[in-house]
């Protein structure tokens, strides 16, 4: 008599694609039990032709059959769903694909309403009052490196002007290239003070106009990220029928002088417009 060719657990997990949890459940609730079992060791084997079972229980699992529908089965000795069985499935799919599509409906809704309430609290109309300005126009690389230009050269220039700026602090930087450069940025940085002083080669003042009405966005994260807010901005104020009345500001709130995490800068886009 040949012998049968039987595979440990481990062995038969592989060649079934389940794992051996998975084998060990199907044991406990007498699904699918080691065929051998070894007179002289005790060890349980499965048998070769136990994979076209498991390989069955999987497909049936697969087509939305629980464990106990798949036990009963095994033991009605049919081993394969009849057709009404199967229909009954079609059935039980169609009435789960419809409340998918509704949950998927209800979940747009949601999706919606959310983003609808973010614009509304991060974008807002305000007010920029005349104020007088300390300024200085440079290129800088990037973004990341206005820090340095403010620290190294603006602030101690203001400080040997004199300039004074009250409380609470505004400051902003201008874009002030006529066409989009991806690098080497033209910036203007401009930062409130009470009183004009001599323009000097590096800082220079003056007085900007008030505008009654600017749309802003409120952003969190590092600079890398207003290029973005920038175009979502100004397609919201095209949308609500308005034009841009002046060059747009990126006022500084929250940056690396008082907040060490990127994520939690916050920059307030500031854009003049006009009906």
């Amino acid at each position: 008599m040949m012998a049968q060719t039987k595979y440990k657990i481990g062995e038969f997990s592989r060649l079934g694609r389940v794992t051996v949890r998975t084998l060990r459940h199907y044991e406990k609730i007498g699904l699918l039990k080691p065929g051998i079992v070894d007179m002289w060791t005790g060890y349980r084997y499965y048998r070769a032709d136990q994979l076209q079972k498991l390989l069955s229980i999987v497909q049936l699992k697969q087509l939305g059959f629980t464990l106990a529908e798949i036990t009963e089965l095994y033991e009605n000795d049919t081993h394969y769903p009849d057709i009404r069985t199967l229909e009954s499935k079609i059935k039980a799919c169609e009435e789960e694909l419809q409340t998918l599509k509704e949950r998927h409906a209800q979940l747009e809704s949601l999706v919606a309403a959310q983003k609808k309430r973010m614009n509304m609290e991060k974008i807002y109309f305000d007010s920029l009052p005349s104020v007088i300005v300390a300024y200085n126009r440079t290129i800088l690389p990037n973004y990341d490196a206005l820090g340095m230009h403010l620290v190294t050269v603006v602030a101690p220039e203001m400080a040997r002007l004199g300039c004074e700026c009250p409380e609470p602090g505004y400051c902003f930087t201008v874009e002030t290239a006529k066409e989009y450069k991806a690098e080497n940025f033209e910036i203007e940085y401009c930062e409130k003070v009470s009183e004009a002083r001599q323009d000097s080669d590096i800082v220079k003042f003056k007085t900007l106009p008030e505008y009654p009405t600017a749309i802003c966005m409120k952003v969190y994260g590092p600079y890398t990220g207003l290029r973005e807010s920038y175009i979502e901005l100004f397609a919201e104020i095209a949308k609500m029928g308005y034009e841009i009345a002046d060059a747009p500001r990126a006022c500084y709130v929250d940056g690396i002088w008082n907040q060490e995490d990127p994520d939690k800068w916050l920059t307030i886009i500031q854009v003049p417009v006009r009906k």
